[in-house]
């Protein structure tokens, strides 16, 4: 289950070589903003390294490559590939024919290593007004993109306006994201809390971000993962609704019966589809049923 993700910028050997223990479901290894143009290629072996020789314990890899409007982006793939990451975040996707480039170079290497179509996934950063505009188009346009993400940063400078802590001004990108990744059938990831001392402020965002509809969250900060995981994770008061959802309606269809109330209310499909949803969450990081029937 990816709740959170965390960026570790490709240039940093100290942040790379503990990105294992911190407590993220996914790493983000940047090589784009956290690196300058001097330094992308030492990043590049940096985080090919890493990927080829440490042991992730089951973290999800990320490698935000450059842009495709930069003369980087393909070298970045040329030379991470081949260890083998997980997702490739595309910057600045503005339109559907930016993943389409990009899925197309990644069939390419896939045929030559033998690999699977479609073994290396792609998650497009929407960070454009354009791109939210296309945020639908974006997240249908190939079967590799996982999920899409927000960058509220990049997005703020192209609408001409100020990033607040409240993050008002993206209101209308997030609902938009959320709409175009469930439609599509994807995750959808929220924009970092760039208030790395504010710990009521990151609980605040999360928790807004996720009654939006948002599967997780990214951060620039370890200090943040602990709170994006706990908000973006089924409470245990969930869970054991969830199971007593289902255990009424395997008893309902047992006992033949069509109309089933729970706790004084009708539970309909909405509320079933619910349940299953947070038991597979639940799953996903480790929670059984008989560990909270105990």
């Amino acid at each position: 289950m990816r709740r959170s993700m965390l960026f570790v910028p490709g240039n940093t050997p100290n942040l790379i070589v503990n990105s294992n223990c911190m407590g993220a479901d996914a790493i983000i290894f940047d090589l784009e903003d956290a690196v300058a143009p001097g330094e992308k290629d030492s990043a590049r072996l940096l985080v090919r390294n890493a990927i080829k020789y440490m042991n992730f314990l089951g973290i999800e890899i990320v490698v935000r490559i450059n842009s495709l409007d930069t003369s980087f982006w393909k070298e970045d793939l040329n030379q991470i590939l081949p260890s083998g990451p997980d997702i490739i975040m595309l910057p600045k996707t503005s339109s559907a024919v930016d993943v389409a480039v990009l899925s197309s170079y990644l069939r390419g290497f896939e045929e030559r290593l033998g690999l699977e179509k479609n073994h290396f996934k792609i998650m497009p950063l929407i960070e454009t007004a354009l791109g939210i505009e296309n945020a639908y188009n974006i997240a249908s346009s190939d079967r590799s993109v996982c999920a899409i993400f927000l960058g509220a940063e990049d997005l703020t400078a192209d609408l001409r306006c100020k990033r607040t802590k409240d993050g008002h001004e993206i209101d209308y990108a997030r609902s938009r994201m959320v709409m175009a990744a469930r439609a599509a059938g994807v995750d959808v990831y929220d924009t970092p809390f760039t208030d790395v001392n504010d710990d009521e402020g990151i609980i605040t965002d999360c928790e807004y971000a996720k009654s939006l509809g948002f599967t997780g969250k990214a951060s620039i900060s370890p200090r943040h993962l602990a709170a994006i995981n706990t908000v973006f994770s089924p409470s245990i008061a969930d869970i054991k609704y969830a199971y007593e959802v289902m255990d009424a309606i395997e008893l309902a269809a047992a006992q033949g019966r069509g109309a089933i109330a729970l706790r004084g209310k009708m539970i309909d499909a909405p509320i079933v589809a619910r349940a299953k949803n947070t038991i597979e969450m639940a799953e996903a990081i480790g929670i059984r049923k008989d560990q909270i029937d105990e």
